[in-house]
């Protein structure tokens, strides 16, 4: 059987991104390893620590900033994150001081919210009713 055991979200500086994705969203650091001028930074759920790994990957090859940029031009999330109640979850962010692109929309079963992770990405943040 196969499972997603890694995915990234391409960031502008490793030790920011850490930062924001632990002590603002929540998740908490898992690996941390040196790879020449960058590191194999992964962060995880709390809720599950032996889950899917978060790779924080440097953008410093040369088609990932553009990519980066249309996204972010064009409105479009990188990646998506399951919560528990998105509304909540945004009004808890938003006291962090997280800046929301999209703010928490219904969408049929879903609510969706989009924010700006300070690392050059929009994510999603979504939750089934």
């Amino acid at each position: 059987m196969m499972r997603i055991n890694v995915t990234n979200v391409f960031v502008d500086d490793q030790d920011k991104a850490l930062k924001f994705y632990t002590d603002v969203l929540g998740f908490q650091a898992k690996n941390d390893i040196p790879l020449g001028d960058a590191r194999w930074l992964t962060v995880v759920s709390p809720e599950e620590p032996d889950g899917t790994e978060l790779l924080l990957e440097p953008d410093g090859h040369p088609a990932v900033r553009p990519f980066k940029e249309a996204l972010v031009a064009d409105g479009i999330p990188y990646t998506s994150f399951a919560v528990a109640d998105a509304s909540a979850e945004a009004e808890r962010l938003r006291e962090r001081g997280v800046t929301f692109t999209q703010e928490p929309t219904r969408m049929g079963p879903v609510t969706t919210a989009v924010l700006d992770d300070t690392c050059g990405n929009l994510i999603q943040i979504a939750s089934h009713e």
